[in-house]
């Protein structure tokens, strides 16, 4: 484990180089979901790494990375990511979020276009209503930890099939959410019920791709296109039979579509 002192806080990361180490490989930066580590895109290096340098973190309040008690925001996240970038004498990423992730990738593609070689938006949304949902599930881990949000959670992240058939996978997820820290959880979502970014999707003109899961009940397909139609000159790749976690669920056709863009930039 790896941590550095990035805007006043302690950040967790990783960095796996490519596989020839490669000294002008492109460097891939990948950011979790809410609940979750950069461990979450264990499925994704052996295939990235045989092209790209991949720089992993946690998001603050997640994994490693230090949960301090003040308000969170997407663009506190942002200030984060661009602070690590600037610790690591890294110039420009390929950004590729996940859901939480897919939001601070959405601002710092539009604020720090200079940064950005490609965006790729995973099963995310410009805004996450109602605010009414994020209230009562602040609420259950105030109130009885977050293990109290572990069924509801991998319900909407996997689709039933996968959860029966691959107790190993669950099993990763499910401790990532038990090692979720409650203020960590908790103003991180305080930050999404707040979000509303609908306003800066034409301002991001970096190449983005789009990845969705189509049975994904947390950020729909629906949500995807909203990003599509606002993003101009966007791609939009719905993978079939997978819920919020494509790239653990489908991880070959994930990984499959997650390249094709990015070799092509």
């Amino acid at each position: 484990m790896k941590t550095i002192l990035a805007n006043n806080i302690s950040i967790n990361y990783r960095i796996d180089l490519q596989r020839n180490k490669e000294p002008d490989a492109p460097i891939i930066m990948l950011s979790n979901s809410l609940l979750s580590s950069y461990a979450m895109w264990d499925d994704q290096i052996e295939s990235l790494t045989e092209y790209f340098n991949v720089l992993r973190y946690d998001t603050r309040g997640h994994g490693g990375t230090e949960a301090p008690s003040s308000a969170y925001s997407i663009d506190i996240f942002v200030e984060d990511v661009v602070a690590l970038l600037n610790k690591l004498n890294i110039e420009k990423v390929h950004c590729v979020g996940l859901s939480m992730g897919g939001f601070i990738g959405q601002l710092f593609a539009a604020k720090y276009p200079h940064q950005v070689l490609s965006l790729t938006l995973c099963d995310t949304a410009c805004i996450m209503p109602p605010a009414s949902l994020w209230n009562d599930r602040i609420k259950s881990a105030d109130n009885s930890g977050v293990e109290s949000l572990i069924e509801g959670t991998l319900g909407r992240w996997f689709t039933a099939p996968f959860r029966d058939t691959n107790p190993n996978d669950v099993e990763k997820i499910t401790e990532m959410i038990r090692n979720t820290g409650v203020q960590g959880y908790v103003n991180c979502a305080k930050a999404i019920r707040d979000m509303d970014q609908r306003h800066i999707l034409q301002d991001i003109k970096v190449p983005t791709n789009i990845i969705v899961g189509d049975k994904d009940p947390a950020c729909p397909v629906s949500a995807s296109e909203t990003l599509h139609s606002g993003i101009s000159d966007s791609k939009l790749v719905i993978l079939s039979d997978a819920a919020h976690l494509p790239n653990i669920e489908k991880k070959e056709e994930f990984n499959s579509a997650l390249l094709h863009f990015l070799k092509s930039e």
